[in-house]
């Protein structure tokens, strides 16, 4: 083994958090070089993740509507492994990760990965303040920091016995996977949220910091009132604005928030698959 890698998308910061705290510890326990591969903005998957043999990839992605984000997943399918092993992670927002970790595991399986352990973590919604506010806290941090001792164990096994014939198991049902979670009013109708986008109130003064970070590159920096793609949902341009000047008004969105907040409360916890 040779490097471990901590590779993620992360647009509110949260899946990279949990995803660097494992890898950077993996990699201090056993020894190996770590590296970094933030591909949250456009920039950085103009080019496929490639692995090495003998690279460590600690893989992370958030959980949109129970699965992997859906505009990743043709990005994530030009993956190459080259016979590495690794470590899928998700990050949800305190609802459920449905089958999230097990599409993640698939799509490294198939790149080529080995994957020999799993954790399914829970970040701070990207939807709202108060579900899972402030997630990964300390208690997260404590059990990744657990998770990541344990797969140094089993990885000192794997460099002298060789890497597992068959995948780790995960939570999920098998492809072709859950549909993706669809929020519904109390009447039972469907809300779609999918075009909905936020909105800019007179307190932006035009810094252009949600340009930047938009990770679909659709913010116009011209106009930042205007967009040239879609919105994810992914909370980056609202969480991170200096003047809190972007908001949804949609009146289905605002529904779809409330209800999270409403219905769980409980703290979920992280789930580690070794």
């Amino acid at each position: 083994m040779k490097t471990v890698k901590a590779v993620y998308f992360s647009a509110t910061g949260t899946t990279g958090k949990v995803v660097r705290r494992i890898a950077s510890l993996l990699a201090q326990k056993m020894e190996l070089a770590y590296e970094e591969m933030d591909f949250t903005l456009p920039a950085a998957r103009l080019h496929p993740l490639s692995f090495a043999q003998g690279d460590v990839v600690v893989l992370g992605t958030p959980v949109y509507a129970g699965r992997v984000p859906n505009v990743l997943l043709k990005y994530l399918e030009t993956m190459q492994g080259k016979l590495s092993c690794g470590v899928p992670v998700v990050v949800y927002g305190n609802r459920a990760y449905d089958d999230a970790l097990i599409e993640l595991r698939d799509l490294m399986e198939k790149a080529g990965i080995r994957t020999v352990g799993a954790a399914a973590f829970v970040g701070e919604h990207s939807f709202s303040r108060v579900l899972a506010a402030h997630r990964p806290d300390g208690q997260d941090m404590e059990k990744a920091d657990a998770f990541a001792a344990q797969m140094a164990r089993k990885m000192a096994f794997f460099a002298t016995e060789g890497l597992p014939e068959a995948p780790i198991e995960v939570k999920g049902l098998p492809f072709p996977y859950r549909g993706y979670y669809q929020p519904r009013d109390r009447n039972g109708e469907s809300v779609d949220i999918r075009k909905v986008k936020p909105l800019v109130n007179e307190r932006c003064t035009g810094c252009k910091r949600c340009v930047e970070i938009c990770p679909m590159g659709s913010i116009v920096g011209r106009n930042v009132r205007e967009y040239s793609g879609i919105c994810i949902k992914c909370g980056a341009c609202i969480k991170n604005c200096p003047e809190n000047a972007r908001y949804y008004e949609d009146a289905g969105y605002l529904y779809h928030r409330h209800e999270l907040e409403e219905v769980y409360t409980r703290r979920a916890e992280p789930e580690c698959f070794l």
